[in-house]
């Protein structure tokens, strides 16, 4: 991969947004937030973990409302059915590629008993959420190399100090080996800050962009940058947005706030094709659910008239997060000779003309 300084979108002007970011202009503008990638680059591997932590404590101790919004379901993702179901997170979310679910799943389980020795015997069954994109164009996925000590070693990096300053972005940890409109994808990341009732309030976006068809790309702009060697190949991929929040939302509103991830997406020239598995996932910190708690909770929660702001929120910083990967990612050529060229290059050559 090239060794090229890495530049984000608000570099090449491509950002019109309504609402202010946060200070770091990154998920971990939402107060507790933690992220911590590992990342695999060897040979004819390409690849990683990218953990996000709600909060540095117990997590399934004290559980934070969540809600997920599928927007096209071709996708090998584990736990999110329970997460619809109950609408808490108990544990952290990995992303990696879609061989790999399985260490990260093993990974949770043994962190969250750790954590908590009475799971599974004393107590109920933890529910580890792992979220996948295919990395196999660029990486050897058949490989199966990531391993429990990989994942374990990304939760490790975003529960250092480290873990509470923004995400590296691009290339790394899960978005490693990942492809997005024909250039090379990864992880990116955004946010936004608002006012609702007189009180502040700020809504991150991490994204692991893996999707798209080659020459489908807008930019806000209305540019349609392609790869020089287009091929008219069916859009395959997927994208995992995750958006936390310190409003306090339940977990039907985050829901609605997930879905708002996938307009953000279709901005960018995204029409969520058949083998894309297009998943958001959104989650709270403004409350903990408990484990074990009073039977009756109550709960602050924004009025429904009041939650545009955060719809568009959620928007803008998914959009401007896969932007970002985009342009973080640095041209790569991966397992086979298979490349992917970079979008800031592009950019530059068009700067430059």
């Amino acid at each position: 991969m090239s060794d090229a300084p890495k530049r984000l979108a608000r570099d090449f002007g491509l950002i019109r947004s309504a609402l202010p970011t946060g200070p770091a202009n990154a998920i971990t503008d939402v107060p507790g937030v933690r992220v911590g990638h590992l990342t695999r680059r060897e040979g004819a591997l390409a690849t990683g973990f990218t953990a996000v932590l709600p909060h540095g404590g117990n997590l399934f101790r004290e559980k934070v409302p969540a809600a997920v919004s599928v927007l096209n379901g071709f996708g090998k993702s584990a736990g999110l059915m329970q997460v619809e179901e109950l609408g808490s997170l108990e544990t952290p979310i990995l992303l990696t590629n879609t061989f790999s679910v399985g260490a990260g799943f093993s990974a949770l389980v043994r962190d969250a008993i750790r954590a908590e020795p009475e799971i599974g015997r004393e107590t109920s069954t933890v529910n580890p959420v792992v979220c996948e994109c295919n990395d196999g164009f660029l990486n050897d996925i058949q490989a199966m190399a990531l391993t429990e000590a990989d994942a374990e070693a990304a939760l490790a990096a975003a529960r250092a100090p480290e873990g509470a300053a923004p995400p590296a972005q691009g290339a790394v940890g899960a978005g490693t080996g990942m492809s997005c409109f024909g250039f090379k994808g990864g992880i990116g990341t955004a946010s936004r800050v608002l006012a609702i009732g007189g009180r502040g309030f700020a809504l991150g976006a991490l994204v692991l962009a893996n999707f798209g068809k080659a020459g489908d790309l807008v930019l806000p702009d209305g540019r349609r940058p392609a790869p020089d060697d287009l091929a008219d190949v069916p859009e395959r991929g997927s994208i995992i947005v995750v958006l936390a929040t310190d409003a306090p939302l339940a977990s039907r509103q985050l829901r609605r706030v997930a879905q708002r991830g996938g307009a953000g997406i279709a901005w960018l020239g995204s029409f969520w094709g058949h083998g894309s598995g297009d998943i958001a996932l959104a989650f709270s910190t403004a409350r903990r659910l408990p484990h074990r708690g009073p039977a009756i909770l109550t709960a602050e929660e924004i009025a429904e008239t009041e939650i545009d702001g955060l719809f568009r929120a959620a928007a803008e910083a998914t959009h401007e997060a896969v932007l970002n990967a985009l342009c973080a990612a640095p041209a790569c050529t991966g397992r086979d000779g298979h490349a992917r060229p970079s979008l800031a290059d592009w950019l530059n050559r068009e700067q430059n003309r």
